[in-house]
């Protein structure tokens, strides 16, 4: 005679999954321990490079700072090859050293901007671009003083559309700045000379509007009348 069979409780079910589940992590373990061991040691070495990096990184801006605000003086001063060569015999770093040293910090990225202005003044447009366009500006006035030293090197080697178009972006991103009507009339003078009439005459229009108390607003309607001719 058969016996009837055991009913299952809901309790023998929580276990079986349990004792189920243990099995294939288990399993699962045993299979593929070394990638898991592999992978556990390469989170925690990323963990400790990260941290590593943060504080490299740290004192790499505490020396920037130091060393920007030694050669700044020159910088300032005008004497703009001393600011990129540096002053040897007074074991002072140039801005190039700097860059090179410590541009992954956020003052050796600063130092970045001042040699890229630096080689403009020196004429070395096309190391002043590089420069320019690698530097990663913090807030509205140094990505203005950005775009605008692009527009001026580009405008001093006479690529007047490339020059227009990086003095309209300042003007038009930052409607704001004091600069603005500036970066938008150097820039319909640049589309001008470039012969784009049509675009020039549409910058000093929106000079006028948005700018009308300003000296560029005032010549605008001269200019768009040379334009017009």
């Amino acid at each position: 005679m058969l016996r009837p069979k055991k009913k299952i409780s809901r309790r023998d079910l929580k276990e079986d999954a349990l004792v189920s589940t243990y099995v294939k992590l288990t399993s699962f373990y045993e299979t593929n321990k070394r990638a898991i061991s592999i992978g556990v040691t390469a989170v925690v070495v990323a963990v400790f490079a990260v941290v590593i990096f943060m504080k490299n990184r740290s004192d790499n801006n505490e020396k920037a700072i130091t060393a920007l605000g030694a050669i700044f003086e020159s910088f300032d001063a005008g004497e703009f090859q001393k600011s990129v060569d540096g002053i040897p015999e007074r074991n002072i770093q140039g801005l190039k050293s700097i860059v090179d040293n410590y541009g992954g910090s956020a003052t050796g990225d600063l130092a970045r901007f001042y040699l890229a202005n630096a080689y403009a003044q020196l004429g070395r447009y096309d190391e002043a671009l590089k420069e320019f366009e690698d530097y990663s500006p913090s807030g509205e006035l140094l990505s203005v003083s950005r775009l605008s030293g692009i527009g001026s090197c580009y405008e001093a080697k006479r690529l007047l559309k490339e020059a227009a178009a990086s003095f309209e972006k300042a003007g038009t991103q930052y409607p704001k700045d004091v600069s603005a009507a500036e970066n938008l009339n150097n820039a319909a003078r640049d589309y001008g000379q470039a012969g784009d009439k049509e675009k020039a005459i549409d910058l000093y229009k929106r000079i006028k509007k948005n700018y009308p108390t300003t000296a560029y607003a005032r010549d605008a309607d001269r200019y768009i009348a040379q334009l017009s001719v």
